[in-house]
């Protein structure tokens, strides 16, 4: 079970080292999911973005970062990058005030995923997109990251393809899978009025 503050303690303790040992987003696969926005995206919230490494993937007017985590919040700003500190569960963020927002390798790591996706969806504009990209683990390589992450003392919860789809849709997003595998991405859109 995931703490009240999640992992935060432990990106703290590693944001220094953090982009080093990291693997890259991938930025075709964010960028894909992007496209299934029904509105121009001009502004984009990376949630527990850590040091930026997903908002980075986005040419768009406003990129910014919001993350708990002091200590990552740092080296993003270290990059150049806007940063928000806030809990994903409450945003501090106004309602419709983004376009687009990306969970990237870190909806497992929030203590209370359902919330942060309630969340996302009353700071999305309508017709907005959040993409999240995830680890399955019912697959061997996720197996193998679930065990590894509560090995080095995270809370981490993971969700399959379908169980992601789930809460998308209980949030209010209309959820679409990009791809499946180890790593997947789903996509939820924010309804338009007049939109089932």
């Amino acid at each position: 079970m995931a703490s009240a503050d999640g992992d935060i303690e432990h990106f703290d303790r590693i944001a220094r080292f953090y982009d080093y040992f990291s693997p890259d987003s991938d930025y075709d696969v964010l960028r894909e999911g992007l496209v299934q926005a029904e509105r121009p995206i001009a502004r984009v919230a990376d949630i527990a973005g850590g040091t930026g490494r997903a908002v980075r993937a986005f040419d768009v007017d406003e990129g910014f970062v919001v993350d708990a985590s002091a200590g990552m919040l740092a080296q993003a700003r270290a990059r150049g990058l806007t940063c928000v500190r806030g809990d994903a569960t409450r945003l501090p963020l106004a309602s419709e005030s983004v376009d687009a927002a990306v969970i990237s390798d870190a909806l497992h790591h929030i203590a209370d995923p359902g919330a942060t996706l309630a969340e996302v969806e009353r700071v999305l504009r309508p017709g907005g997109v959040v993409v999240v990209r995830e680890f399955n683990p019912e697959t061997v390589r996720g197996w193998f990251v679930v065990r590894g992450e509560h090995l080095m003392g995270m809370d981490s919860t993971f969700f399959t393809p379908e169980a992601l789809v789930r809460k998308l849709d209980a949030a209010g997003l209309v959820p679409r899978v990009r791809n499946r595998g180890f790593d997947y991405t789903v996509a939820g859109v924010k309804r338009t009025s007049g939109t089932p």
